[in-house]
């Protein structure tokens, strides 16, 4: 699995920047993001439903996986040049 998530960093990459920036003008992570973080806590009109969070987790989980990509490629180069 780790050396799947190591080698496929391409992919998220291209994933990351078509699915996770979609769409192009204002992405929805982006927006998801910043209502997650603070917008409209409180306000039982404006809260967030499945949708919504189902939003951040189609958007986000590109993100999630280079990130993971990157941060096992930087560990494992580090462990090689130790």
């Amino acid at each position: 699995m780790k050396n799947k998530l190591k080698k496929n960093w391409k992919l998220f990459l291209i994933a990351s920047l078509t699915l996770g920036l979609a769409p192009f003008r204002e992405p929805h992570i982006w927006g998801k993001l910043k209502w997650i973080a603070g917008g409209n806590a409180f306000s039982i009109n404006d809260a967030m439903q499945l949708q919504d969070w189902f939003d951040v987790l189609l958007h986000g989980t590109p993100w999630v996986l280079l990130l993971i990509s990157i941060v096992l490629n930087f560990s494992a180069s580090q462990v090689k040049n130790d």
